[in-house]
């Protein structure tokens, strides 16, 4: 597989979400408004927005967060534990990061738009 991108649909709060993912991915944010369109009346919505990286893609549209999770494999427990907190303000955090049994250290948490995320860093095996 050479890539996975995970697709967070909004309905209405778009710029808010991506923004705040643009800002703790450290990524630059591009956002595509509602084109206008004859019988449509105009609009400051979004229609798709996208980070130049980091998970977070998004057309607009809405989706029932409760079905979604994204996980991130990291490189470093560092990575790990500076994204979740970004991530967590605002949030909830269902699992603290820690280290585990299965050899890693993994947390996860939803964030303030409701979006589950996964944070997992394999440690080096000696």
């Amino acid at each position: 597989m050479k890539s996975l991108t995970a697709y967070l649909m909004f309905d209405g709060n778009l710029r808010e979400a991506m923004t705040f993912y643009a800002k703790c991915l450290g990524a630059e944010l591009m956002l595509s408004p509602m084109p206008e369109a004859p019988g449509v009346p105009p609009s400051d919505r979004i229609m798709h927005a996208r980070t130049d990286q980091g998970p977070p893609d998004s057309d607009g549209l809405r989706l029932d967060a409760r079905a979604l999770s994204v996980a991130i494999e990291y490189e470093s427990s560092e990575e790990v534990d500076s994204l979740f907190a970004a991530l967590g303000e605002g949030g909830e955090v269902t699992m603290p990061v820690s280290d585990t049994f299965w050899n890693a250290r993994f947390g996860t948490l939803k964030d303030k738009f409701g979006i589950e995320w996964m944070f997992n860093f394999e440690k080096p095996r000696s």
